[in-house]
Formats: structure tokens, C-alpha cells, sequence
């Protein structure tokens, strides 16, 4: 029997169950690192970086400033994306993994012992812009990555499950992000604006170094590796026109409502229930229990994922994203607790959340192994950028005569997108990654 049959008929459901079990916790700590850093930017920007890096601004305009930086990030992950891709399908997808949590972590960390405004003027907000850039590079390898590590590991009949339990990461990054923040916001101001701040930044060196030897044991994937025991070789034949332009497309736009959804609820929607009325740790409570919500929920879709398919979960959920976008400002705007909880629980951990799951193994069965790197990421960081500008274009629509209205319809026509986008798409539960799904896409694009 030759290496290359071998390899084919080596599935990773055969014997492989502890390896499978390595590289799903591998890419949740992966996850959860990296969103722990990147969500936490987010928060500190809607809470603290208006007064510490923009001080000579006034509120608004510090505040709108704030959110600037924020979508620096979103707008460096394609760039990032685009090249961590196309090392990851040239290389491998391990070595490009190591070097996103690496950087993200360094990052993440320098963050923490920045100047501010008061004691470096103009210069301190560039530094936090640089890295803030570099999160978001770092960012837009890691993703598309260690969703490509799960699926390329998983059987296909619980390829939904596993990756969801990867992507779960995000929440527990989110939860972690918001808990950190939560407790520095007890400090008194003074204690909370010299030094407090800094504690949850610098906390991602210690993180970085957990991930990175977790991420060091783990084996690169099944799938790459047949294509370098090919007799062809047909890393040495990459090209970019082996990413079709309808799949990318269609990624595109599957990626909006949840990317969206992670800006507008995570960082936007918490400067808003401030606004109305609630304190900082109350929302960020509500918030940290939607988070936990999700840990739970995300898994839940994935399964329900592999027994119904990626399509039924994905468009239920986009719809009543659509539906809920207005109740959900409405609910913040009661001024109630008990509607302030129940309006992130609902919306983040049983709606988004739903599109959270599947749309790892929706981007991953679009597109064939030898560019999947690459065109996964691509895909969901394009995405990003919408998502990173989405809390500045919801500030302007706020400050319009429709109000919190002007957002719920910028929510519900990014949904529509989506589920025009999944509806046309094919279905792909079980598919085995071994150009079945590449042979889909050629059939799609001739249709």
C-alpha cells in the first residue's frame, strides 16, 4: 500500500480521539486568548481609553475617537489574514498558529504598560494605535487557523460539535475580558485611572505562555499533510485562482451578523446602557452573563448543527437576530436590570451565538484544502472590517432623529445579507474536506 493511501484511508476518527481532543482544547485556549485580548480592547475603549489616551478631547469626541482605534484592529485582521493564509496552506497550519498567539499576546501585553495622554501627549495615542494594529493582524491568522485545525482533525459527522466547542473560545476570551474589566472598575477613579487599568493587559503575558505550550504539543493537520505526501505536491502549484469567487463571496456574507453582533452588543451596547442609565458594572455583569450563556449554548448548536445541518441553525438564527434588533435597544432603554440581563442573554447567548457556531464549519466546507486557509480567512476577516466600523457608524446613526431605530435596521439589513447568502449556499454537513467540497464549489460557480 502506497504512503498517499495510507494517509487517505487514515481518517482522524481511527484512533485518533486523544489528537482530536488535543487540538479542539489547543484552538479554545487559542481562542480564548486571543479574544480575551481583543475583546478586552474593545470594552476598555468603550469604559476607559476616552479620558486616558484622548483627554484633550472633548467627551464625545474622546469617546468617538475611542472607537476610532477600535476599528483599527477590524481593518488590520484582512491584512493579516491574507498573509498568515497563505503561509498557513503553503507551510502549514501549525507554525502559523504559534506565531499569531505569540504576537497577539506581546501586543496585548504592551498595551498594558503604555503612557498616557497626561504624561506623553500625542504620541501615546499612536502607540495604542500600533498595537492595536497588531492585534488585529495577529488576530486574522489565528482565527481561520484554529477553525482549520478542528475541521481538518474532526470526523465529519461531528465536525459541527467540535468546532463549535473551538469556537466557544470566543466567549470564554469574552467572558474572562469582561470579568477583568469588571473587577479593575471597583478601584476608586484615581486608583482605577493611574494603574488599575493596566492589570488586565498585562495579565496577557502570563495567558501567552499557557497557550503557547499547550499549542506546542499539538500535530499539524491530516489533511496538509496528504497534500505534502502527494507525488505532485500541489503546494508547489498555489494559486489564488483556486479560491472560487461565489464560495468567498458567500463567506462574506455569512460572516456579518455574528462579527457585527460581537462589536455592536460586546463593545457599543455597553456604552449605551451606560448612557441610559445603567452603571458600568451592572452592564458589565449583564454582559458576563451572556458570555457564560454562551460557553454552554455554543457547543448545543454545533450538535444540532450535525444532526439538522449548518443551514436550518444558521437562518433561524439570522432571522430572529433580524426580529430582535429593535427589542433589544428598547429593552436597555426600560432602564430595568432584570430587561438589561434579559436582553443580552436572548440576543448574544440564544441568538448570535447560534450563527457563533456553525459559521466556523459553514467557512470551512466552502472552500478546498490546498487555499482553505487563505480563502477561510479572507472571508471572515473581510467581514471584520465591517464589523470593527459597525460602532461607529451606529454612534452616527444614534445621534440622528431615529435614534437607537437607525441601529436596529443597520442590524436587521446586515441579517438579510446573511441569510440570502446561506440560503443560496450548499449544504455541507458531512462533507469529508477531500475535495468533495471543492467539486461543490466548481458546481456552484457553473450554476
Amino acid at each position: 500500500m502506497s504512503t498517499r493511501e495510507q494517509s487517505v484511508r487514515s481518517t482522524p476518527r481511527e484512533g485518533h480521539a486523544p489528537e482530536i481532543r488535543r487540538v479542539v482544547f489547543s484552538s479554545y485556549l487559542g481562542n480564548t486568548i486571543e479574544y480575551y485580548d481583543f475583546i478586552l480592547y474593545g470594552s476598555a475603549s468603550a469604559l476607559l481609553f476616552g479620558p486616558l489616551f484622548f483627554s484633550d478631547l472633548s467627551s464625545s469626541w474622546a469617546f468617538a475617537a475611542s472607537f476610532a482605534t477600535l476599528a483599527t484592529g477590524y481593518i488590520a485582521r484582512p491584512l493579516g489574514g491574507v498573509i498568515f493564509g497563505f503561509i498557513g496552506d503553503r507551510v502549514g497550519r501549525k507554525p502559523v498558529l504559534l506565531a499569531t498567539m505569540l504576537l497577539m499576546g506581546v501586543s496585548s501585553g504592551l498595551i498594558g504598560a503604555l503612557p498616557t495622554y497626561a504624561s506623553a501627549g500625542v504620541i501615546a495615542p499612536i502607540l495604542l494605535v500600533t498595537l492595536r494594529v497588531l492585534q488585529g493582524f495577529a488576530v486574522g491568522g489565528e482565527w481561520g487557523g484554529a477553525a482549520l485545525m478542528i475541521a481538518e482533525h474532526a470526523p465529519p459527522e461531528s465536525r459541527g460539535r467540535y468546532a463549535a466547542i473551538g469556537q466557544s473560545g470566543l466567549a470564554s476570551g469574552g467572558l474572562l475580558s469582561t470579568v477583568a474589566l469588571a473587577l479593575v472598575t471597583q478601584l476608586p477613579d484615581s486608583a482605577l485611572y493611574s494603574w488599575g487599568w493596566r492589570l488586565p493587559f498585562l495579565a496577557s503575558f502570563a495567558l501567552v505562555l499557557v497557550g503557547l505550550y499547550v499549542r506546542r504539543r499539538v500535530s499539524e493537520s491530516p489533511l496538509f499533510r496528504e497534500l505534502g505526501e502527494r507525488e505532485d505536491n500541489v503546494r508547489t502549484k498555489y494559486r489564488i485562482r483556486m479560491i472560487r469567487l461565489r464560495p468567498l463571496l458567500r463567506g462574506f456574507a455569512i460572516t456579518l451578523p455574528p462579527l457585527v453582533a460581537s462589536t455592536i452588543v460586546g463593545a457599543f451596547a455597553v456604552s449605551y446602557s451606560v448612557k441610559a442609565g445603567f452603571t458600568p458594572s451592572t452592564t458589565l455583569v449583564a454582559l458576563c452573563a451572556a458570555w457564560a450563556l454562551s460557553i454552554v449554548s455554543m457547543p448545543c448548536y454545533g450538535r444540532l448543527s450535525d444532526r439538522v445541518g449548518r443551514r436550518p441553525v444558521y437562518i433561524t438564527a439570522a432571522l430572529a437576530f433580524a426580529a430582535l434588533s429593535y427589542p433589544f435597544f428598547w429593552l436597555i432603554d426600560t432602564g430595568s436590570v432584570p430587561l438589561l440581563f434579559a436582553a443580552f442573554l436572548v440576543m448574544f447567548s440564544l441568538v448570535t451565538v447560534a450563527m457563533t457556531a456553525v459559521v466556523g464549519s459553514l467557512l470551512v466546507e466552502l472552500f478546498p484544502t490546498e487555499a482553505r486557509f487563505t480563502a477561510v480567512s479572507v472571508a471572515y476577516q473581510g467581514g471584520a472590517i465591517v464589523g470593527g466600523l459597525a460602532p461607529i457608524a451606529a454612534t452616527g446613526l444614534l445621534a440622528l432623529p431615529v435614534g437607537a431605530g437607525g441601529v436596529s435596521a443597520l442590524l436587521a439589513g446586515v441579517a438579510l445579507i446573511a441569510i440570502i447568502a446561506a440560503w443560496t449556499a450548499p449544504e455541507s454537513r458531512g462533507s469529508t474536506l477531500r475535495g468533495e467540497v471543492g467539486r461543490t464549489a466548481t458546481e456552484d460557480k457553473r450554476s
